[in-house]
């Protein structure tokens, strides 16, 4: 079995006691691979050195959630990091309009800024959306990236064939464990498998089995049995499709 994690912020401060002991047992449980994505200006270095030690993949983006962070200048070092340091993907980046107080005219513009940094470089994206899924289509229709992820997906079914429709895959993890998450639970049985990939967003959004600690990269196998048992298939067929959706989806990744 080889999983890939196309969500995991292994840079995270949570990690730092005990990430290399983190990351192997993740890697003997079957996750193969997983994509680091940073989330602003200063965490692009520590990502880097994620790659280094560890041989996932990175991306480098300016997150809605630190929109107080981000200044002009992080443009022109991101683009400078996107043309230097061999990213797969853009990102994370997006529009949050569910945590209060983060102005959404600022975040239209850092998104809108990205996706023609996507367009230049020809980098897929990964999407942070939250009560703002539409809002994202109207400016993936205007700025055609070559896809990309929405993370953590919790849109409705026409909101996700619109996605799939513009070349995204929709990442599902620690959500979809719950049992009362019946709507992110159905969309996983029924959309079609090709456009699924498996992520843990660790540290954050944890599973059921461990709602209380940080997310770490060992629980993607129980995550993709989740997935497996919902839509009845074998846990051999989940890893495959899905390592195959991320390694379509991010061209540049170094497939497992």
């Amino acid at each position: 079995m080889s999983l890939v994690d196309t969500h995991l912020h292994l840079d995270a401060a949570e990690f730092a006691a005990n990430r290399a002991q983190l990351w192997q047992q993740a890697r003997a449980g079957g996750v193969s691979h997983a994509i680091v994505p940073a989330v602003m200006a200063d965490t692009f270095d520590e990502v880097l050195a994620m790659r280094e030690q560890f041989g996932v993949d990175v991306a480098f983006g300016l997150h809605p959630l630190y929109l107080v962070q981000h200044r002009d200048e992080h443009l022109a070092l991101l683009t400078d990091y996107l043309a230097r340091q061999r990213p797969v993907a853009v990102g994370e980046c997006g529009l949050d309009f569910f945590v209060p107080g983060l102005d959404p005219q600022q975040q239209e513009y850092w998104l809108q800024a990205q996706l023609k940094l996507a367009r230049r470089f020809e980098l897929p994206v990964i999407l942070h959306a939250r009560r703002s899924h539409d809002r994202i289509l109207k400016y993936l229709r205007q700025h055609k990236v070559p896809g990309g992820v929405v993370h953590a997906f919790n849109g409705s079914v026409q909101q996700a064939n619109a996605f799939i429709e513009l070349g995204f895959c929709l990442g599902f993890g620690g959500a979809m464990t719950y049992q009362g998450s019946q709507r992110i639970r159905r969309l996983a049985a029924t959309l079609p498998l090709s456009a699924i990939v498996l992520e843990t967003d660790g540290p954050d959004i944890p599973p059921e089995w461990a709602p209380a600690v940080p997310n770490t990269p060992d629980n993607l196998p129980r995550i993709a049995a989740v997935l497996a048992a919902l839509r009845g298939v074998p846990l051999a067929d989940i890893a495959a499709a899905t390592a195959a959706n991320a390694a379509r989806v991010f061209p540049a990744m170094r497939v497992p």
